[in-house]
């Protein structure tokens, strides 16, 4: 028994430690997650990294390369609009069955929209990314469901990644303004209308991809020799 929880524990923690790293933007799409190293830094054997690595295939945020290895998924253009429609369709549903915002729930998402505040007043992108997701699993959270809160925080990983690869800008005030907008009307019990904000949020983001976007396979190495990214001359 104690070694199938410790066999859980490490795939857990693993896996949440780089559903983390994507979900704050520090793991960025096309990641190599070598089994060596991975094995060495938790101090886990090798197959129980690729155990981590295959609960990762399903939740469909890491890819296999037969003889390369696995790597950190880079959502083609079709499978953006599909993850996008898939929120629309979740988090619509989510607040349209809500009833109520309960106090303690009312203030997590007021403490959360003025962290939105503080990280664009310092021009922290890298921080306000990882809100900008949070903010959404943060209502999933509220609600107490489960499984919407894994469904929503492996999307919102897989939308990281997307925006990484297809946004060219980044519209952090408008994002922190539709959370706002879709708050106030939690906050006045219309659940309603808080489901047609969140898709008109979803809308506005996605609409900001331009999915014809030429990815820089060398993003690495341009950003280490201090040369500007591949877009900025398109």
């Amino acid at each position: 028994m104690q070694d199938r929880h410790t066999f859980d524990t490490d795939q857990s923690a693993i896996e949440s430690a780089i559903v983390s790293g994507i979900l704050s933007a520090r793991i960025r799409p096309g990641t190599r997650l070598g089994e060596n190293q991975l094995a060495e830094i938790y101090g886990v054997s090798r197959t129980k990294i690729r155990e981590a690595m295959m609960r990762l295939v399903t939740r469909g945020v890491v890819q296999v390369s037969p003889r390369r290895g696995w790597f950190v998924v880079e959502p083609s253009a079709e499978e953006a609009v599909k993850v996008y429609g898939a929120r629309r369709v979740i988090e619509c549903g989510l607040l349209r069955n809500m009833t109520v915002l309960p106090a303690a729930g009312r203030q997590i998402l007021l403490d959360h929209l003025d962290e939105e505040k503080q990280a664009m007043a310092v021009a922290d992108r890298q921080r306000l990314t990882c809100l900008m997701g949070d903010f959404h699993i943060r209502i999933a959270e509220i609600a107490g469901n489960d499984i919407i809160i894994d469904l929503l925080r492996d999307l919102t990983a897989r939308t990281i990644l997307i925006s990484m690869l297809y946004q060219s800008d980044f519209h952090a005030a408008q994002s922190h303004e539709g959370h706002c907008r879709i708050f106030e009307a939690m906050d006045a019990g219309d659940f309603l209308k808080a489901s047609e904000l969140a898709v008109t949020h979803l809308d506005e983001v996605e609409t900001g991809l331009d999915l014809t976007r030429q990815q820089d396979r060398h993003f690495e190495l341009r950003n280490s020799l201090s040369l500007p990214p591949l877009h900025a001359t398109l």
